[in-house]
């Protein structure tokens, strides 16, 4: 996934007394330095988006992959925040691929 890193500020947050410093690539997908080799994830989680859209791709559906995550407290709007920001970067690696010719 392609993310505008550079465009994010590195956020800090105390969470269960422990800084959370994470890029946010949305409301509930980040990249956190350190959780997943910063890897998108979903936000206050080691859930890692990749997961999610490789079972999608795999014919789960929105439902039966959050419950199957229930404990994570994933919700359908992260996922549908997932496919968004998948769909916008295969549309901005085409756009690079389509002007590097």
């Amino acid at each position: 996934m392609n993310t505008s890193r550079s465009k994010s500020k590195l956020v800090h947050e105390t969470v269960k007394g422990e800084v959370y410093a994470y890029y946010p690539l949305g409301r509930y997908i980040v990249a956190a330095p350190g959780i997943c080799g910063g890897r998108p994830t979903f936000k206050y989680t080691r859930l890692e988006v990749s997961v999610i859209l490789a079972r999608l791709a795999a014919g789960d559906t929105v439902t039966e992959v959050v419950r199957d995550y229930a404990l994570s407290k994933l919700t359908p709007q992260a996922v549908a925040e997932a496919i968004r920001l998948a769909d916008r970067a295969l549309i901005q690696s085409t756009q690079i691929l389509q002007t590097a010719v």
